[in-house]
C-alpha cells in the first residue's frame, strides 16, 4: 500500500472512531504501521545563527545574494571578489543574520541593514581565503574598514589569483607571510618569476608558495637554493619532490638544510645520503623535520652514536615517519610501565630502534592477561630475546608465555648441540644462561661471522672461548669486523686467537688505538705492538703504562676521548 493510501484510510479511521467506543486510534494506527505523525515528504536540515534563530537553506542563499549585491553594487568590489566573500564566509554571515528580522524577507532585511550599517569588509574577505575568525581577527586593520582603501593587499590578492593559486589558501599566505601583500605593483610577480627561472614549474609553485609563503619575502631563498641542489645532485626530480609537498604543512627550508649537512658531517659519503633521500624522500616532507630531530636528541641520550643513528635511517623501513616516531615512543612507555630497568632500556632501544619503531605494541594490561605473567616475567622475557616483541603488536594472536621460552630453549639447545659448542646435556643448562637471544638470532649472529671468512671449526673455538660475542646483534657484529678489517688493517683471521676483540666497544677499540697511533708517532710507544695489548689493558693500566709516558700524554687522551664519545 503506498504511503498515500495510508494517509486515506487514517483520516476515515479518525472520522468514523475518534471520541467513539469503537476501536482506539492507536490500536488502528498500529494495525497499518503509521506513524502518530506521519511525513510523507523530505526536509532540509535547519542551520541556527548565533542567537539560536532557525536559518533555513533557502533563506541562507538570499542572504548571501543581498551581501553579493551590497558588495559588488553598492560597495564597487570585483564581481569574482564579491561572490566568493558572500559565498565562503558563513561565520560572518550568520552573524550578520543575527542582527536582522529573519521572519520577513532576508534579503530585503539585509540590503535594509547593510545601507545603515557599513561592515568592516575585511571580515567576510580573510574568512572566503579560508581563515576562521581566530585566526584572522589579530590581522585585521585597526584604522581601516573597506578594502578599497587597501590597494596593494587587493593587488597582490589578484595576483596570486591569476597565477592559479586557490583563493581558499591564500589565507594560509597572509597568516605567514602578511608582508608579501604589501609589495609595490609588479614586486610579486616578479618574485614568482625569479623562482622559475631556478627551473620550477607552474604546478611545483603552486605548492611550493602556499606551503612556504616567506620565500616570497626579501630575495630568493637561499637555503630552499641549496637544498634544492643537493637533491637533485642526488638525482631527485622535481616531480618526486612536489608529490611529497604538502599545502597543508608548512616547510622550513633552512631545518631541511641543516638536517642534510648533519648526516654528511656524520659520516655519510654522496652515495649513501643519495642512497637515503633517494629511498625515503618522504621523511624529509611529511613536516616532521623537527620529529627527526627529536628521534635522533632521543637515540643520542639513549646511548646511540651518529654512526648508529646514520646506519638506522639507511635501513629506515618504507612507513611514515610519524607512525615510525609514535610507535618507538610507545614502546619506550611500554618498557617503562613494565618496571624495566633504566640501563635495560636503554641497551634494548640502542640496539633495535628499527625493530621498536616498526611495532605498534599492545597495551600492558592486554598482554599481562594474554601472556599469563607478571611484569617481572615479561621483562626477563624480553631482555633475553627483544625479537619477541614483534609477536606481541597490535592485531596478532598471543602464545602463552610458557609456549614462547620452551620454542626458544628448544632453538638454543639444538643450536648448542648441533654446533657441538657443548658435547654434555649437564652443560647445557649452563650454556643457555649465558646466550642471550632466541636460537634462530643466535644462529643469525654465528653465520655472520662465518660469512665474513672464517671457518665453522674456528668460529666455533671463538664461542667457546668467548661465548659473550654471540650476546651482540647481527648490525654491531657486522660493524666491529669491517672496522677491524677495513680501518685497523687486520686480515678477519686474527679473530680466531683474539676473539675477545668483539666484546669490545666501538669507542674503546677507537681511542685506544688512536692515542696507541699518537705515542708511535711521538716515538712515545713500541711501534709493532699487538692489538689485543692495545685494547684489552684495563684502563688503570693503559694510562700509566702508555698514556703518561709523555707530557701532553694526559691532554691527548682526553681531547680523544671528548671526540669520539661525542661521534
Amino acid at each position: 500500500m503506498t504511503p498515500f493510501g495510508k494517509f486515506k484510510i487514517f483520516k476515515w479511521v479518525s472520522s468514523n472512531f475518534v471520541g467513539s467506543n469503537k476501536t482506539p486510534l492507536s490500536s488502528m494506527m498500529s494495525l497499518f504501521n503509521i506513524a502518530e505523525n506521519p511525513r510523507f515528504y523530505s526536509t532540509k536540515r535547519m542551520v541556527q545563527t548565533e542567537n539560536g534563530q532557525s536559518i533555513s537553506p533557502v533563506s541562507r542563499t538570499e542572504a548571501q545574494a543581498a551581501l553579493l549585491e551590497y558588495l559588488h553594487f553598492t560597495r564597487n568590489i570585483q564581481f569574482t571578489d564579491a561572490e566568493n566573500m558572500s559565498k565562503n564566509s558563513p561565520h560572518f554571515l550568520e552573524k550578520l543574520l543575527a542582527k536582522v528580522d529573519i521572519d520577513a524577507d532576508i534579503g530585503q532585511s539585509i540590503t535594509r541593514y547593510l545601507c545603515f550599517h557599513p561592515i568592516n569588509e575585511f571580515e567576510p574577505f580573510f574568512e572566503s581565503l579560508g581563515l576562521k575568525p581566530h585566526d584572522y581577527n589579530p590581522l585585521l586593520p585597526r584604522d581601516l574598514m573597506f578594502l578599497c582603501d587597501d590597494d596593494l593587499l587587493l593587488e597582490n590578492y589578484h595576483v596570486l589569483c591569476n597565477y592559479g593559486i586557490a583563493r581558499s589558501k591564500i589565507g594560509k599566505i597572509y597568516k605567514e607571510a602578511a608582508e608579501v601583500f604589501g609589495y609595490d605593483y609588479g614586486v610579486l610577480v616578479l618574485k614568482l618569476k625569479a623562482y622559475e627561472e631556478l627551473g620550477l614549474g607552474q604546478s611545483f609553485m603552486l605548492k611550493l608558495v602556499v606551503c612556504s609563503p616567506y620565500l616570497l619575502i626579501g630575495e630568493v631563498n637561499a637555503d630552499f637554493i641549496k637544498v634544492l641542489e643537493i637533491l637533485r645532485k642526488e638525482g631527485v626530480d622535481i616531480s618526486r619532490i612536489e608529490e611529497h609537498l604538502s599545502e597543508k604543512s608548512s616547510y622550513d627550508w633552512s631545518k631541511l638544510l641543516a638536517l642534510l649537512n648533519l648526516f654528511r658531517h656524520a659520516g655519510y659519503n654522496e652515495k649513501q645520503l643519495g642512497g637515503l633521500i633517494s629511498q625515503h624522500l618522504a621523511i624529509f616532507f611529511e613536516d616532521s623535520v623537527d620529529r627527526i630531530y627529536l628521534l635522533i636528541g632521543f637515540l643520542l641520550k639513549f646511548g646511540s652514536t651518529m654512526n648508529q643513528i646514520c646506519s638506522m635511517f639507511l635501513r629506515f623501513p618504507q612507513m611514515e615517519f610519524e607512525e615510525f616516531f609514535s610507535n618507538l615512543r610507545h614502546c619506550f612507555l611500554f618498557l617503562n610501565e613494565i618496571q624495566m630497568e633504566a640501563h635495560e632500556i636503554r641497551n634494548i632501544l640502542r640496539s633495535h630502534p628499527l625493530m621498536l619503531g616498526s611495532c605498534r605494541l599492545k597495551k600492558p594490561n592486554t598482554l599481562r592477561l594474554a601472556l599469563h605473567a607478571a611484569d617481572k616475567r615479561m621483562c626477563e622475557v624480553i631482555q633475553e630475546n627483544p625479537q619477541v616483541l614483534k609477536k606481541w603488536v597490535m592485531g596478532s594472536k598471543v602464545e602463552r608465555l610458557q609456549n614462547l621460552i620452551l620454542k626458544s630453549r628448544m632453538q638454543k639447545t639444538k643450536f648448542l648441540l648441533d654446533l657441538g659448542i657443548v658435547d654434555d646435556s649437564n652443560e647445557i643448562g649452563k650454556a643457555l644462561k649465558v646466550f642471550r637471544g632466541s636460537g634462530a638470532k643466535i644462529q643469525e649472529r654465528f653465520d655472520c661471522i662465518v660469512e665474513a671468512g672464517l671457518s665453522r671449526k674456528d668460529v666455533c673455538e671463538m664461542i667457546k672461548a668467548s661465548p659473550q660475542i654471540l650476546n651482540q646483534t647481527k648490525d654491531v657484529l657486522e660493524m666491529k669486523i669491517d672496522f677491524l678489517v677495513n680501518n685497523v688493517g687486520y686480515p678477519v683471521s686474527y679473530l680466531v686467537t683474539f676473539p675477545s676483540y668483539l666484546n669490545y666497544t666501538m669507542e674503546r677499540v677507537e681511542l685506544r688505538l688512536a692515542m696507541y697511533n699518537w705515542l708511535k708517532d711521538q716515538g712515545k710507544s713500541e711501534p709493532m705492538l699487538s692489538l689485543s695489548t692495545v685494547i684489552s689493558l684495563s684502563d688503570k693500566k693503559f694510562i700509566n703504562e702508555y698514556v703518561n709516558s709523555h707530557p701532553r700524554g694526559p691532554e691527548i687522551w682526553q681531547n680523544l676521548k671528548k671526540e669520539i664519545y661525542a661521534e
